[in-house]
């Protein structure tokens, strides 16, 4: 037996106390060190989802309680919003920074449009990638691939790589169009070199049904386009043949896409990463997993808003998990307003009850009213931001400009601006104008009043959508505080408003 004297016993303890204090100063330092470096970043961004169909945002006969974590425990905005109505031009204005109207071919592309991107051009993930961030885009893209007459058998490109993501699982078109596959970097994934791809949106394959020939073949019916190539019992736009083992099943979708955006930023969690999480619900052809299918009561398209919401709950789980949480942004927001009957008949009109995906703005999906751009916009950053709600009038182009701010980048759009301290709560005030809409049709935010200037073309979009797209021959001035729904027009009221806004417009639109 060994004896120790009081010497020496004091001497081990004192030793152990100061191994103890070292190494608990180690840990204190080296979390520090993780929030002090620029933290990760994450957009989950939903497709054709409404102001109203969030319940953080009003919903009370749709529940979506793991989106509502993203508010509750962040900023809540009133007054976010996407730059288009439709889908290719909003995304186009979020990764580039700059407003759709300045590209004549940032409108809604076809399913074998090539890349609406200048190479070369600063984007958002090439400006991360420059600030040390791995950069990667999960889900639908709609943004074009390749070039003129590609070759969907060989390497596709330039893609989403060549923007500035250094790592791409993307939807080839939309899960409406053709071709029905995923593409890995720059290629189909699961494609069999023995069975090629072959793709026209002009005329069909020979032996190849489509929808409108062979309407026995199909578990949901178009009621307007979408009769094209059949798979998975849905016919779409455009032709298609071959290629069976790399198509994809719309039921599995949701979890295909959750997936690998877990893989990301388990891949990646040891250095900063920014990832385009992108959702491809409540877009059409709305076809939930088994296990969502009936749950909302509300029809298909309820249903596919509870999958998203679940998966977006199970990425939120794995950040938790990995420790990630605390010092990463997460972003949810949409990409375009609401809209039921866009192309299928599945009973999101028939079933809708009292539920307003619009959330009593006026308008939707397609729209120059309000409903149309002004969407779900919430940011979670639990290392800097307090949970609140803030009526800051803020844009997804300006992830741009504010991520070039927090991370010491330089940002060379006219367009997007630094919204950094409204998106964290330092303050108040965001944007003070906002240009709205795509080519030459556009409306004008300027704080509480939004401009519709003159625009030919019918009120209503067409008889199945059944939706105001906000076009009149008359000037259209609204104060979105006081009439939400756009129901009471000032513009002979206030004519000197109306020649300032104008004026305005025609400023912001020659500065680049």
């Amino acid at each position: 037996m060994i004896i120790m004297n009081y010497k020496q016993l004091l001497k081990i303890l004192f030793s152990t106390i100061l191994l103890v204090s070292y190494g608990n100063a180690q840990a204190q330092t080296t979390s520090s060190n993780k929030l002090n470096t620029n933290p990760n970043i994450v957009i989950i961004y939903a497709d054709d989802l409404g102001y109203g169909d969030v319940s953080s945002y009003g919903s009370t006969e749709l529940l979506t309680p793991n989106i509502d974590r993203i508010a509750n425990d962040g900023l809540r905005f009133t007054n976010g919003y996407a730059t288009s109505p439709t889908c290719t031009p909003s995304r186009f204005s979020m990764l580039s920074g700059i407003y759709p109207f300045r590209s004549k071919r940032a409108r809604v592309l076809p399913g074998n449009a090539p890349l609406l991107f200048e190479v070369g051009k600063q984007t958002l993930p090439s400006m991360l990638h420059d600030a040390g961030y791995f950069t990667g885009v999960v889900g639908k893209w709609h943004l074009g691939l390749g070039g003129e007459n590609m070759d969907w058998n060989a390497a596709i490109k330039p893609g989403p790589r060549e923007i500035g993501f250094d790592y791409s699982y993307v939807m080839a078109s939309t899960n409406d169009r053709v071709p029905s596959v995923y593409v890995k970097n720059h290629h189909i994934d699961g494609l069999d070199p023995n069975d090629p791809l072959e793709v026209n949106y002009r005329k069909n394959f020979e032996g190849e049904p489509t929808g409108k020939q062979h309407p026995e073949l199909l578990k949901v019916h178009p009621s307007h386009g979408h009769d094209r190539s059949i798979h998975n019992g849905i016919s779409r736009i455009g032709f298609m043949r071959g290629g069976k083992s790399a198509l994809f099943i719309d039921e599995d979708m949701s979890d295909d896409f959750l997936k690998e955006s877990v893989k990301f930023v388990n891949d990646h969690k040891d250095a900063p990463f920014f990832l385009f999480y992108s959702l491809h619900q409540p877009h059409v052809p709305r076809i939930p997993h088994p296990r969502f299918a009936g749950k909302s009561g509300l029809g298909p398209r309820g249903d596919v808003i509870l999958e998203a919401d679940w998966a977006v709950g199970e990425f939120l789980n794995e950040l938790d998990k990995l420790g990630l949480s605390e010092n990463t942004i997460v972003i949810f927001s949409s990409d375009n307003g609401p809209v039921l009957d866009d192309g299928y008949h599945d009973d999101a009109v028939e079933k809708l009850g009292k539920h307003t995906p619009r959330g009593g703005l006026r308008g939707g999906k397609y729209s120059l009213f309000d409903a149309g751009t002004h969407v779900p916009f919430m940011v979670r950053w639990p290392a800097k931001i307090k949970p609140g709600v803030s009526d800051a009038l803020v844009c997804q182009i300006d992830f741009l400009a504010s991520f070039a701010s927090l991370t010491g980048q330089e940002n060379t759009s006219p367009d997007s601006e630094n919204i950094l301290n409204a998106l964290t709560g330092k303050s108040k005030k965001g944007r003070e104008n906002l240009v709205l809409g795509q080519n030459g049709i556009t409306s004008y935010r300027k704080g509480d009043f939004v401009l519709i200037p003159p625009h030919k073309g019918r009120k209503i979009n067409n008889k199945w959508v059944n939706i105001e797209t906000g076009k009149d021959l008359s000037m259209q001035l609204y104060n979105l505080k006081e009439d939400r729904n756009q129901q009471h027009n000032l513009a002979e009221k206030n004519p000197k408003m109306v020649e300032k806004m104008l004026h305005e417009i025609e400023i912001i639109k020659k500065r680049y």
